[in-house]
């Protein structure tokens, strides 16, 4: 008896314990929520992402479809033409017809108020077929036709070698500019000491908040008396200046280098542009080329500036004014509209890309406080 009792207690503080250990290893409900949210949030980032670039997908639809069927009701959201069939010389239109409780595509030989005649595609040879009722409500049929053309004759029509060389030069000339100007000043904002230092960044930052249309005037106006309207001066000159939001990306990314590695470089004997050169821009290419992109997609979309300047010399003008002024003319192909966009758009996405790991980056360390 005792030794039956050893064995169910035995037994009793194993099966108890086989018990614990199945509760521990249940998901605890904390664990469960946790991957609900997370499941929640990231449907909801795909929702909002499918719908932020459905507008894309929409204008590359329509950059490969045909005027003829863009201006079509019914016609499908896809690139096609209306489905045709050879027949005796002579070019049917085929529609879906139903018959005998499914659905065929026939071509329509003679059209009807109350009846009308198709001929089978898959077979030419056989009877016609009488089916009854009006061919007017009948479904068209379609096949896949994009339109690859429209790009080369977007090409040719506004002359997009020429726009996008003026484009690339005056987005590559005024980065180049940014880049040196808002590295110095950002510079000795973050690591020079000088009286009202603080004043004028304050001041710096403030002209953020100055509307651009408050300066247009004065702005031509200086130009004008200049005589650069009507060169590449008013749009490359100014962004050899700095700009506010740059300057300081700029500078709260320096401020995260430790002086300590300027006060070394100094031991060596390095001035003040040897450090910069030699010990902060190698640690701060993230900024840099997240300044660089900044400035290249916002030259490359500006059009209000070269609107202003520009409109007397078409030859000069770069891609945002000459696609607004072609589609001004070709407002009627709405296809050919959309390809010259997409063309445009190529090279700012694909610089974007390739560089996004350091862009997000310099992005980032920015933001952190000092």
């Amino acid at each position: 008896m005792a030794v039956d009792a050893g064995l169910r207690d035995a037994g009793g503080s194993v099966s108890g314990l086989l018990r614990r250990r199945g509760r521990t290893d249940r998901r605890p409900p904390r664990e469960r929520g946790d991957r609900t949210r997370s499941f929640l949030v990231t449907f909801i980032a795909i929702v909002a992402l499918a719908a932020f670039l459905s507008p894309l997908a929409r204008a590359a639809m329509f950059a490969i479809k045909d005027t003829n069927q863009i201006s079509q009701p019914g016609s499908p959201v896809y690139p096609a033409d209306p489905a045709t069939f050879e027949y005796e010389g002579e070019l049917l239109d085929i529609y879906s017809v139903p018959l005998d409780g499914g659905t065929r595509e026939l071509a329509l030989l003679k059209p009807g108020r109350t009846e009308s005649t198709f001929v089978d595609p898959a077979n030419p040879v056989a009877q016609p077929i009488v089916w009854q009722g009006s061919w007017r409500t009948l479904t068209p049929a379609w096949v896949f036709a994009p339109r690859w053309e429209n790009f080369a004759e977007v090409w040719e029509l506004i002359d997009y070698p020429r726009l996008l060389f003026n484009t690339f030069a005056i987005a590559l000339i005024g980065t180049i500019g940014t880049i040196l100007s808002c590295t110095l000043v950002a510079y000795g904002f973050a690591r020079f000491r000088f009286p009202g230092r603080g004043l004028l960044f304050t001041l710096l930052i403030a002209t953020i908040f100055l509307p651009y249309a408050v300066t247009i005037i004065p702005t031509y106006t200086l130009f004008v008396e200049l005589g650069w309207v009507g060169t590449w001066l008013p749009l490359l000159v100014p962004a050899f200046f700095a700009n506010a939001y740059d300057v300081f990306l700029m500078r709260q990314y320096f401020m995260t280098i430790p002086t300590e590695m300027d006060e070394a470089a100094a031991i060596d004997g390095a001035g003040p542009f040897r450090t910069l050169v030699s010990v902060i821009l190698p640690q701060a290419w993230p900024v840099v080329i997240a300044v660089a992109i900044f400035h290249l997609v916002y030259s490359w979309n500006d059009f209000f500036g070269p609107l202003i300047y520009l409109s007397s010399k078409p030859e000069l003008q770069p891609l945002a004014v000459g696609l607004a002024r072609f589609n001004g003319v070709h407002y009627r192909d709405p296809g050919l509209i959309q390809a010259g966009t997409l063309m445009t758009m190529i090279i700012p996405i694909a610089a974007f890309l390739l560089t996004q790991r350091f862009f997000t980056r310099g992005i980032v360390i920015t933001g952190v406080e000092k």
